[in-house]
């Protein structure tokens, strides 16, 4: 018997998976309001919306380098994330915050 419902998780894993620019979108308002241990959370669970082990294929990156890398537990560095973001065909982006230059 299937449930009648999904758990939140659940939901937002496939919107991540159906929506490329939903999944933009979220990791962009991680990358905004969040702090480290959100943006790797926030990694995990696009690597596993879209496929881990394809994901790691594509970039060349062990598998379990990818888990261990985005442990809680380890300081994973800017080239990884770039390198696992472009494996689900996404980058990192910079964008102003409508402060003007040199206000503080």
């Amino acid at each position: 018997m299937t449930k009648p419902y999904i758990t939140h998780e659940d939901a937002t894993v496939l919107s991540l998976q159906r929506d490329p620019q939903f999944a933009a979108e979220y990791l962009n308002a991680v990358l905004e309001d969040g702090d480290q241990e959100e943006l790797i959370m926030a990694l995990l669970r696009l690597a596993d919306a879209f496929g881990t082990k394809q994901a790691s294929e594509i970039a060349q990156i062990n598998l379990k380098a990818i888990y261990n890398s985005l442990s809680l537990k380890n300081n994973p560095e800017l080239k990884l994330f770039q390198t696992i973001l472009s494996s689900m065909g996404m980058r990192l982006a910079i964008t102003a915050n409508h402060l003007q230059h040199g206000a503080v």
